[in-house]
């Protein structure tokens, strides 16, 4: 056992469920079943497949110790890894929506084992459960699943997630810093507040290519860029062409602009400048842009992250992107929030591997009024 670096998977089941059907959350039993109702799918154990994945050649290095069923078992299993199970949430075979006192207590069971390594895939709330009971000295790493992820702790996407522990597996990486564990308020996040709050620290293998920034929040300061920004893209628009609108402040001053409500933290639809429809789910977009010849998508980065697909916006589902195309998107950025990036590329992380590398490459971000630079996009292999 000595010889083998030992590792703890504990994954969320239910984590970024709300996230297709527009719920901006997935914290509770009540909003997992309600997302469920909705048509919504679990994909928090796909997530952890691709992560896994980059794995298998390694199966005689590692010793896993996890949850049963889904909260890490059956994930281990279907990588050909051999499993340790030291907790189970449902040992009467019912269905049920495991729960925060679930992650708690697996995490506990691991660590009483002991591991070299904690892994675990959620959002923030998944987090922030964890690092309550996580001791400052022990080293985890997420696998970003959740609909919010403002988090330093978690990997850029599940495929980076691999690449960092690969890592530690051939004695690549030995350094670790500590990531700030950030939560916001769900109620008021579906209300278009963010409040954002810190909850502590945990300390992260040091690899800033694979680990994402702690998100920077706030509307643009300059209100003459957005403007300008603004006036780009309304003059660009063509007749009845459907505009999918995507989520964050720059793309709210546009629909400002044309005098339109707007849904801060989700999608709306927009057609000859009037309001289509709001809050929309992955279906409800599937189904407009199934109606219409002519489709676009507004939309900007997250500060500080980069990340264009995959954080809070999940409504953007692939099957919605490859409907839209790569050519039809248009991103829209204020070249202060570009060069707060320190030249680090946009990031993709759709939940669908081969997507994300159809988005690599060069992409025109609107910057001002007839003004555009060229960002490279880059999804983690």
């Amino acid at each position: 056992m000595s010889e083998k670096l030992v590792i703890g998977l504990a994954i969320n089941p239910w984590a970024g469920v709300g996230g297709s059907v527009a719920l901006k959350g997935s914290d509770g039993a009540t909003t997992a079943q309600q997302a469920i109702a909705l048509g919504a799918e679990q994909r928090a154990n796909a997530r952890v497949d691709v992560s896994l994945a980059l794995l298998t050649d390694y199966r005689d290095k590692l010793h896993w110790l996890t949850a049963a069923g889904d909260m890490g078992e059956q994930a281990l299993l279907r990588a050909g890894m051999q499993a340790e199970v030291v907790y189970h949430s449902n040992p009467a075979g019912t269905e049920q929506v495991t729960s925060a006192a679930d992650t708690q207590a697996a995490v506990k069971a691991m660590l009483a084992k002991g591991v070299d390594l904690l892994v675990f895939a959620g959002g923030d709330g998944t987090a922030r459960d964890i690092c309550q009971c996580v001791p400052e000295q022990q080293p985890v790493l997420g696998i970003p699943a959740g609909v919010k992820i403002h988090s330093g702790v978690y990997a850029i996407s599940p495929t980076a997630a691999g690449r960092v522990i690969e890592k530690l597996v051939i004695g690549e990486l030995a350094s670790l810093q500590l990531a700030d564990v950030m939560d916001i308020d769900e109620e008021l996040f579906r209300q278009g507040q963010v409040r954002a709050r810190r909850y502590g620290e945990m300390l992260v293998p040091a690899e800033l290519q694979y680990i994402q920034a702690v998100k920077m929040g706030g509307k643009e300061s300059d209100e003459l860029v957005l403007a300008d920004i603004a006036a780009d893209i309304i003059e660009s628009m063509e007749d009845d062409a459907l505009y999918v609108m995507g989520s964050g402040s720059t793309v709210a001053a546009i629909m400002e602009e044309m005098g339109l409500p707007n849904t801060l933290l989700g999608v709306d639809v927009v057609r000859n400048e009037k309001l289509l429809a709001a809050d929309v789910t992955a279906a409800q977009l599937q189904k407009l842009l199934a109606e219409h010849d002519k489709r676009y998508l507004v939309i900007t980065l997250i500060g500080g992250q980069g990340h264009l697909f995959g954080r809070g916006n999940q409504q953007l589902s692939p099957a919605v992107i490859r409907c839209i195309g790569k050519a039809q998107i248009r991103v829209v950025a204020t070249k202060t929030k570009l060069n707060d990036l320190q030249g680090r590329p946009l990031q993709v992380d759709t939940g669908d591997v081969a997507l994300d590398r159809e988005l690599n490459g060069l992409i025109s971000v609107t910057t001002g009024y007839h003004d555009q630079v060229l960002v490279r996009v880059a999804a983690v292999d």
